[in-house]
C-alpha cells in the first residue's frame, strides 16, 4: 500500500511540474495613448529553455500596428512590446487570444483609457475573447470638466482677454451678457472644429488671438482718453465675434486630447463647461482681488494715482503685442 501511495505521489508531482509553467496567468496592458492610439504589454508564461506558450493577441483587423513587436524573455516569461492605431479608438471592439483553450491558463487584461480610467476582465480557456468598453458616461464628464477648467486657467491668452473685457466693460449685467456672449461663440465654433465642420490652420488663429486682445487693450486706452470705442459700445458683439476665433484655439487644445467617439456630446459639453466654470472662478478672483487693493489702499491712505489704469492697460497690450510677432514668426 506504501509502495502504491509512493508511486502516485511521484506522479503527481511530475504532473504538477509539467503543468506547473502553464498554470501561471497570461497578461495583456494596453495603454491608451491617443485619441486612436495604444501601447501594449503582452507578458506569457515561458517553459524554460527561451520557450513560450502559443498564445498570440488578435487585435481588429481594422486596427494598424504603429510599431512591429519587440519581444524578449525575461524571468521566464516572454514579453513582448508594440503599438497600436484604430480609427475612434479600441471602444467596442474585440480583442481575441488565440491559443488559450489548449492550456490550462488564464489571462488578466487591463485597458487604461486616455481619462484615467481602467477596465479590467479575465480570459480563460472556455472566453477567449473581450470587448473593450467605452468610458462611463460619468467619467467622461468628469475628466473633461477637469480639462475644460484646466485649459482656461493656464491658457493666459484666454485669461487676457477677459481681463480687457472685465476691465473696460461698466456694469455686472453688461459684464455677464459679455462674457456669456464670449463663450457661446467659442462654443460654437469649438464643436465644429472638433468636429470635422470647419477647419483653420493653428499658427494664424493662434496670431489672431493675440491681436484680438491687442484690439481690446488699445480700447481700454482709449476710452480712459475719452474715445468711446466699439467695444465699450457693443462690448456683447466684440466678445462674441473674437469669441469665434478663440473657439479655434479651444478645439487645437481639444484635439491634442481626443474625444471619446462613444460619448463626444458629453465630452464637448463638459470641456465647455468646464471653461465657463475658469472664466468665472478667474473674474471672481479678480473681483476679489481688487477689492482687497481698496481696503488697503484706504487703510494706508493711499489714493489711486490717475496712471494706475494704465499699468494694466499697456501690460496687456505689450505681452499681446509680442505673442502677435512670435507667432506670426512661425507661419
Amino acid at each position: 500500500m506504501k509502495r502504491v501511495l509512493l508511486s502516485l505521489a511521484i506522479l503527481l508531482s511530475g504532473l504538477c511540474a509539467g503543468f506547473a509553467h502553464e498554470v501561471r496567468p497570461a497578461y495583456l496592458e494596453m495603454r491608451q495613448t491617443g485619441s486612436d492610439t495604444y501601447s501594449v504589454l503582452w507578458k506569457v508564461p515561458g517553459l524554460g529553455d527561451e520557450l513560450r506558450l502559443a498564445l498570440y493577441v488578435h487585435m481588429p483587423t481594422d486596427s494598424t500596428a504603429l510599431t512591429a513587436p519587440q519581444g524578449s524573455f525575461v524571468n521566464n516569461a516572454f514579453i513582448e512590446r508594440w503599438s497600436v492605431k484604430r480609427e475612434g479608438g479600441l471602444a467596442g471592439a474585440t480583442i481575441r487570444i488565440s491559443g488559450l483553450d489548449a492550456t490550462l491558463t488564464d489571462a488578466l487584461v487591463r485597458v487604461q483609457r486616455l481619462d484615467g480610467t481602467v477596465q479590467v476582465t479575465r480570459l480563460t480557456p472556455s472566453a477567449l475573447s473581450f470587448v473593450v468598453e467605452a468610458a462611463p458616461a460619468l467619467e467622461v464628464a468628469r475628466t473633461y470638466l477637469v480639462l475644460g477648467v484646466e485649459h482656461i486657467l493656464f491658457g493666459i491668452d484666454h485669461l487676457l482677454f477677459v481681463l480687457a473685457l472685465f476691465i473696460l466693460v461698466k456694469g455686472t449685467g453688461r459684464l455677464i451678457a459679455t462674457v456669456t456672449a464670449f463663450t457661446v461663440a467659442h462654443s460654437l465654433t469649438l464643436a465644429g472644429a472638433t468636429l470635422g465642420f470647419v477647419y483653420v490652420p493653428g499658427p494664424p488663429v493662434e496670431a489672431g488671438i493675440a491681436l484680438s486682445i491687442v484690439f481690446v487693450a488699445a480700447e481700454i486706452v482709449h476710452s480712459r482718453q475719452g474715445r468711446i470705442g466699439l467695444t465699450e459700445r457693443f462690448p456683447w458683439i466684440v466678445a462674441f465675434t473674437f469669441g469665434l476665433l478663440h473657439g479655434f484655439g479651444f478645439a487645437s487644445a481639444l484635439s491634442e486630447v481626443g474625444l471619446p467617439q462613444s460619448a463626444i456630446p458629453v465630452a464637448l459639453l463638459f470641456f465647455n463647461v468646464g471653461v465657463e466654470i475658469g472664466q468665472l472662478f478667474f473674474i471672481a478672483s479678480v473681483f476679489a482681488v481688487i477689492a482687497l487693493a481698496r481696503q488697503v489702499t484706504q487703510r494706508i491712505g493711499v489714493s489711486q494715482t490717475a496712471w494706475a489704469w494704465r499699468v494694466p492697460a499697456y501690460a496687456i497690450g505689450s505681452v499681446s503685442a509680442f505673442w502677435i510677432i512670435q507667432r506670426i514668426s512661425i507661419f
